[in-house]
């Protein structure tokens, strides 16, 4: 059958825009610049209290996307939870993440599941959902390795990995290394935006913390830097736009992104894209997909010790910053939409 109709789902929280929501609406852009008809269905989502979880996800179960204003669709691409619920003889999952409280995040600082009746119940409920619904599915693909490593651990499927470009790929560029490290991402717990902060104390003086984002942990985040005497030389930007992260990239002496097992990290590409070198952790997930210790970036363990260590290697020694940004961008030059939508998508 040939595809001309396509729906993309996407699950919003209102209010917050990050990695997810970027990446959707550069899917739908690229598919519709290929011709294909193309739209996005978008729902609202809330975690809380617990039982709104599985709430929200009958809301996508109730939906019957195989036509619209009398129109068939030919094909949905779901993407994060719990927009794979929806119906529709061909579906396709392109996974961003299930809901990881409930999963690979349960125990840890990150997850507020407690092992009580109710949220037992609700996770194990969660996975059993999951499992079918994405069983569901035509064909499966994740956004990085990382994911489809989760997909086969907790529900037993196997999956593709197609790895996006970041969205402003075509417009960052390489410049000069100035004297900052640059934080991108949202401004939450599970990023660790902290352990950079708090490790500005023993980076050499010289060198200052820019900080871009939005989220829920900006007013702890910046009290931290003043409980670490470093508050004259973190900056926080707030949302900025695109010429204004294009030109921070671009000098950036280095970008660090130190999440705790991220899906992917598109902010990993981009820094590459503009041939700057990632600082990274061990347990970052993502990240270590692309990030190569001494060829493209420094991979170090999760403490403030280390993480300074890092910085201030590269600020002692600007070549290697260089060489290893060069390296970066050899490699994600190398991805491309392409792949993306000829796997999504098949004729």
């Amino acid at each position: 059958m040939a595809i001309r109709t396509i729906l993309v789902c996407e699950t919003q929280v209102p209010f917050v825009s990050g990695g997810a929501e970027s990446l959707v609406r550069s899917l739908v852009s690229e598919l519709r610049t290929r011709g294909y008809d193309t739209d996005l269905v978008s729902i609202p989502f809330k975690w809380y209290p617990r039982q709104e979880i599985l709430t929200h996800a009958a809301a996508w179960r109730l939906l019957d996307l195989s036509e619209s204003n009398g129109r068939p669709v030919d094909l949905i691409i779901t993407t994060k939870f719990p927009t794979y619920f929806a119906r529709h003889e061909r579906k396709i999952a392109w996974l961003v993440h299930q809901h990881r409280e409930a999963y690979e995040l349960v125990g840890t600082e990150y997850s507020d599941f407690q092992h009580s009746e109710l949220d037992v119940g609700v996770r194990e409920n969660l996975v059993n959902l999951d499992t079918q619904m994405l069983g569901e599915c035509r064909q499966r693909f994740t956004i990085a390795q990382n994911t489809t490593e989760r997909l086969r651990k907790y529900n037993g499927l196997s999956a593709g990995t197609l790895y996006p470009p970041p969205r402003l790929a075509a417009q960052l560029k390489k410049g000069p290394h100035q004297n900052y490290v640059l934080s991108v991402g949202r401004l939450e717990s599970i990023k660790r935006t902290d352990l950079l902060i708090k490790a500005m104390a023993f980076v050499d003086k010289s060198v200052k913390l820019i900080i871009v984002g939005e989220g829920t942990q900006q007013e702890n985040f910046k009290r931290a830097a003043e409980d670490a005497g470093v508050g004259d030389r973190v900056k926080f930007t707030g949302r900025i736009d695109d010429q204004t992260l294009i030109d921070l990239y671009a000098e950036a002496l280095a970008v660090a992104f130190v999440p705790y097992d991220e899906d992917y990290g598109l902010v990993t590409l981009e820094a590459f894209l503009s041939s700057k070198p990632v600082i990274t952790t061990t347990d970052s997930g993502g990240p270590l997909e692309f990030v190569q210790h001494g060829i493209n970036g420094l991979v170090c363990e999760p403490n403030i010790t280390a993480l300074a260590t890092a910085v201030n290697e590269l600020s002692a020694n600007r070549s290697l910053a260089a060489t290893l940004g060069d390296s970066g961008y050899e490699r994600a030059s190398a991805i491309t939409w392409d792949t993306v939508i000829e796997s999504l998508v098949q004729e």
